[in-house]
């Protein structure tokens, strides 16, 4: 079994410019992993899972409005910061231009940033308290 290792009189960069990658490791068994980061990290959506019942009384979730649904797909987009706290039901979000998607259960917390845009899939019935925020608010 042969092992591939840069010469030393050559960067990695300097045989990529030489051979293409496939050539280099032609006959050559390689793993490419690329490491993919959550999408609430990427879209910055926030979420909070199992929220105890002090935090719910803390941002005043009980006053909140309700929102109810059935079954169905709903194209969503974001013109301010919202706060959702799911009391029954689960939804998949799949952000615009993206094929994976976040789900959020009853019990989740999750904050929507403004300018966002997702299909929100729900699967059952489905309730939510819901609270749109300004710009600076921090709960």
């Amino acid at each position: 079994m042969s092992h591939i290792t840069p010469r030393k009189s050559h960067s990695i960069k300097a045989m990529r410019a030489e051979k293409p990658l496939e050539e280099l490791y032609k006959g050559h068994s390689v793993n490419v992993t690329r490491e993919e980061k959550p999408l609430e990290e990427l879209y910055n959506v926030r979420v909070e899972r199992k929220v105890p019942p002090e935090r719910l009384v803390e941002l005043g979730v009980s006053g909140w409005s309700m929102w109810k649904t059935g079954k169905c797909k709903l194209p969503w987009n974001w013109h301010i910061d919202q706060f959702v706290y799911i009391e029954e039901g689960e939804v998949r979000v799949v952000p615009e231009g993206s094929h994976r998607f976040m789900q959020f259960l009853a019990g989740d917390l999750v904050r929507y940033p403004k300018w966002f845009e997702a299909d929100l899939f729900f699967n059952g019935f489905y309730q939510e308290r819901y609270s749109f925020r300004a710009y600076g608010d921090d709960y």
